[in-house]
């Protein structure tokens, strides 16, 4: 029904109809809509503090767990060697890349000299000295704790030696025992002095990369009190308030949802107090708690998805990096080109969900991890960098993308850029963008 003839309101102009339609004025006080907007301050804060958008920091494309009393100072470079070796053993061509792993001969054909090239430059993205699942003090040891402080102290050097020499992986740490168990919580804040104050001590300062893996948290006080332990870290070293990251492990039921029924994943990063730069999936702590038999234990099982779907909501706008979990299906032995397929198969579905970094277990797995990462890249890189260059000259498509969409085509150039699948001249080639143009459209 159209109003015809409305006085006007004190804060408002006045009304009037042009052939029987409304074409001006205002209705509404402007001081009450004014109280009422105001209301919403407090939730645009809220919003810039938890949701500041994606960091600009690099992801990695793996996480290499390794046992702590197997971290040497030739740790990478043998990680490299292997995986090198299983390469030119099993697939020293692009033809038997393509047969082992399913491949077009013109994708193994662009992917197998990039593999090669990153296994023999820079085959680490990231690694974690592992004092929890993967670290067993020597049996028969008169004094474990002993044992464990010893090889806090020595890998901490290990790291040191890494960042003297300008060697060290882009991103490094340590995954301490969890606080799930009275008896090994003590232990592993001892861990972390110990590896600190070694580390410290050799290196001066808080390095850049180094980040910490706090594993099977079920309630977010055990979240609380690494934070607070942290915190005394910071405090007793001298160091800057937040210095000190980690990462959760999402590894059981609680960490989806709580004992009162509670969504847990946002209420623990709350409780990181910015400090948390990581959910980690963990594939088989989770899948037992779900009660999945041993056979059922594996990325692609549905409670899985549910698991990580539900990290993804929860970190959607943090700038928390998700990194999927692992698969303990290996490539040795007899079953090598069975161990890279099922591990091939499961990066190209984690990509696909928009998981960009997982777990690798054995150097191995580092040729199918580029393998995956570099030929997902190219699979879709020729009709993406059409619909960005569409977007970036106003000339339109087939498809018409958001600004949301078109950052997230420009951020997966810069993920294939980071990692080694592609170099500035081929994408500027593709899309008509210069990398620092790709760049900032990515960050938008």
């Amino acid at each position: 029904m159209v109003l015809v003839g409305v006085p006007a309101l004190r804060s408002g102009t006045p009304a009037f109809t042009l052939r029987g339609v409304r074409v001006s004025g205002t209705s509404l006080e402007t001081a009450e809509v004014n109280r009422l907007l105001s209301r919403l301050s407090a939730v645009d804060d809220h919003v810039a503090r938890r949701y500041p958008g994606a960091r600009a920091a690099r992801q990695p494309v793996h996480t290499c767990y390794v046992p702590a009393d197997r971290v040497d100072a030739e740790v990478l470079r043998r990680w490299g060697s292997e995986a090198l070796s299983a390469l030119d053993s099993h697939a020293a061509t692009p033809e038997a890349l393509a047969s082992a792993l399913g491949l077009s001969g013109e994708i193994a054909g662009a992917v197998h000299p990039r593999v090669r090239s990153k296994l023999a430059s820079d085959p680490v993205e990231d690694l974690r000295i592992d004092f929890e699942d993967g670290y067993l003090a020597p049996a028969g040891a008169a004094d474990p704790d002993a044992v464990e402080d010893a090889d806090a102290e020595r890998t901490a050097g290990v790291v040191a030696d890494w960042l003297r020499d300008g060697v060290a992986p882009g991103v490094f740490g340590l995954r301490v025992k969890s606080f799930d168990t009275p008896q090994l919580r003590a232990r592993s804040v001892r861990t972390l002095d110990v590896f600190l104050t070694a580390l410290l001590a050799r290196h001066g300062s808080v390095p850049d990369g180094l980040v910490l893996t706090f594993p099977k948290v079920v309630d977010v006080a055990q979240v609380e009190v690494f934070v607070e332990v942290l915190a005394l870290a910071e405090r007793r070293f001298g160091l800057a308030d937040g210095a000190l990251r980690f990462e959760i492990q999402v590894e059981t039921t609680q960490s989806i949802v709580d004992s009162e029924g509670r969504f847990a994943l946002p209420r623990f990063l709350g409780a990181g107090a910015g400090r948390v730069s990581g959910l980690h999936f963990g594939t088989y702590d989770y899948t037992a708690a779900c009660g999945l038999t041993a056979a059922h234990q594996h990325l692609a099982h549905g409670a899985c998805d549910f698991a990580r779907h539900a990290m993804q909501v929860a970190a959607a706008g943090t700038g928390v990096f998700l990194s999927d979990g692992s698969t303990n299906v290996l490539p040795v032995g007899e079953q090598v080109e069975h161990g890279w397929r099922t591990h091939y198969d499961l990066l190209r579905r984690s990509l696909a969900h928009g998981f960009y970094q997982s777990w690798d277990l054995h150097p191995a797995q580092l040729v199918t991890r580029y393998a995956a990462v570099f030929a997902a890249f190219r699979d879709s890189a020729g009709a993406e960098a059409a619909r960005l260059a569409a977007y970036t000259s106003a000339a339109g498509g087939a498809v018409l993308d958001e600004p949301a969409t078109a950052r997230a085509l420009a951020a997966s150039f810069v993920r294939a850029l980071d990692n080694g699948a592609t170099d500035a001249e081929e994408v500027e080639s593709m899309t008509g963008l210069a990398e620092d143009d790709l760049r900032a459209l990515g960050r938008l």
